[in-house]
């Protein structure tokens, strides 16, 4: 399965837009379920860098995701880090 894992720093006043809008996705998995993707998604303490971590496919067909992609370069300080990886393990499974 490949897995991607992305860092980025929001500016700050639009880090809670950007929660909103992954909140938004979240909810859009819950309704649709699709199979073969896992996503987890962390907002870190310093309240302003957010990280993803992407297993499989079918994110990118997501309403809600491409909402969410739309002004994405607007919200952020920087450019993303963008890396795949290898999942060692994952519990639960």
């Amino acid at each position: 399965m490949s897995s991607t894992v992305i860092r980025y720093r929001t500016k700050p006043d639009a880090a809670d837009e950007n929660q909103r809008l992954v909140e938004k996705v979240f909810a859009e998995l819950a309704e649709t379920r699709p199979d073969g993707l896992s996503y987890a998604s962390y907002r870190l303490d310093d309240g302003v860098t957010f990280v993803h971590v992407v297993n499989g496919e079918g994110l990118l067909d997501l309403t809600a995701f491409q909402e969410f992609q739309r002004n994405l370069g607007d919200r952020l300080e920087g450019t993303p880090d963008r890396e795949p990886a290898t999942q060692l393990g994952r519990y639960p499974a």
